[in-house]
């Protein structure tokens, strides 16, 4: 399965560490967000990954090259960042069939297997994995309802009164279903064109997308401190029964 990572992101909240870098080379545990990424899409087979570059793309260029453990890479060019739909847009040409989709500023030690073997079971057109937040945290989020099979059955981005506390993460599975939408997609009250609309899109087409609890934890990397709580994970130095964020 093709893998894409978006890492297009000029990272203003991670300044001072994104001033002469883009975000996805902010190293988190000695090794940058992005090699954590596609260390994990390595286990999960990978077979290419496309790279979504634009903040200072010639940096993450030549620091990967053409291949990473093996995996061959291809970058497309987002030259304004105009949200996660609009991304997703660049990297069309280069995708032929289902792939799995990562946040290029997460890192993820969960059970992002489960949501690979979802969308192989050719049951579902999209698969994400999915967590449970404080409910005064959920507005920060594109938070899901579902019903009593799992499926996603609503999505709404960074909603002010929020139907539930269950929240998209930054892995996904998609079919090539999923560029259609992104193509009918609107900008937002924000100007940016939401992966969220998309995916609300498809469930109005008749798609079935499941939602995969996470099992472990994940860490959106998006302010130093979060880069720090991120290195403490690793670093084991959070006790298990705090395994998710």
């Amino acid at each position: 399965m093709q893998a894409v990572v978006l890492a297009a992101g000029e990272g203003t909240r991670l300044r001072p560490l994104t001033e002469d870098k883009p975000k996805g080379l902010v190293e988190v545990d000695g090794k940058p967000i992005i090699t954590h990424c596609l260390d994990r899409l390595v286990e999960l087979g990978a077979s290419e990954f496309v790279v979504v570059v634009g903040y200072l793309k010639e940096k993450i260029i030549d620091h990967y090259g053409d291949e990473y453990r093996g995996v061959p890479i291809t970058y497309a060019h987002q030259r304004e960042q105009k949200g996660l739909a609009h991304a997703l847009l660049c990297v069309e040409e280069h995708i032929d069939d289902d792939f799995m989709l990562i946040l290029g500023d997460n890192i993820f030690e969960a059970n992002l297997e489960d949501v690979v073997r979802r969308q192989q079971e050719d049951r579902a057109d999209a698969a994400f994995l999915v967590e449970e937040v404080p409910w005064d945290e959920a507005s920060r989020y594109g938070v899901c309802d579902t019903n009593a099979y799992g499926e996603i059955t609503d999505v709404v981005e960074k909603p002010d009164d929020p139907p539930s506390n269950l929240v998209m993460t930054g892995f996904y599975t998609f079919t090539p279903a999923i560029f259609h939408a992104c193509h009918l997609v609107q900008p937002s009250n924000r100007g940016e064109y939401e992966i969220s609309d998309a995916v609300d899109l498809l469930i109005q087409s008749g798609r079935t997308i499941d939602a995969i609890g996470l099992d472990g934890w994940r860490i959106d990397v998006g302010y130093p401190e979060d880069r720090d709580r991120a290195e403490e994970r690793l670093q084991g130095k959070v006790p298990a029964e705090a395994s998710s964020d």
